[in-house]
């Protein structure tokens, strides 16, 4: 498993206000996006407001609804593997502006997410800038409506195309 150099990222130790900071942004964005109806109603995970059990219920709920329909039913579910690192930071920044973000927002995760640098210091030694692309970790408090706005346009291109298609 850790054996390719992917596997491996930087530590990043973020002081208490940075947490905060981020926190405080993740809870902001979840409440405009979700308060102007962005957020899917299948997209459940760890989003305010939006548990487990919501989860279920929702499941319960679908499966019962197509019994009544004589319908056979059958669930995906899917766990993609080291998404946040390799997502499209420039498709995200246009996605938060179809979806209506304000530019000052854009501008602040495009300086967040694109164009990073590092330098290591060590004693009176430092490195040299270097150009470094640590994506966003899934711990994060950003990470939860990151990944409900990111997802957006896959959904609305599935919901478009599964309009036109007849079951069987």
């Amino acid at each position: 498993m850790y054996n390719t150099p992917k596997s491996f990222r930087p530590i990043v130790l973020l002081n208490i206000l940075g947490k905060l900071i981020k926190k405080v942004i993740g809870d902001r964005l979840q409440f405009y996006t979700i308060s102007n109806n962005f957020i899917y109603q299948s997209q459940l995970e760890r989003l305010k407001f939006k548990s487990t059990t919501d989860v279920g219920i929702n499941l319960i709920h679908i499966i019962c609804s197509g019994w009544v329909k004589n319908l056979s039913m059958s669930i995906l579910a899917f766990d993609i593997s080291q998404f946040f690192p390799f997502l499209n930071y420039h498709l995200f920044t246009l996605i938060l502006g179809k979806v209506g973000f304000n530019q000052h927002v854009i501008k602040f995760f495009s300086n967040y997410l694109i164009g990073r640098k590092m330098n290591y210091f060590w004693n009176s030694f430092t490195s040299p800038s270097f150009d470094v692309n640590i994506g966003v970790d899934q711990d994060l408090a950003l990470s939860p409506i990151l990944l409900a706005l990111y997802l957006l346009l896959f959904l609305y291109i599935l919901e478009n195309h599964l309009k036109f298609m007849s079951p069987p």
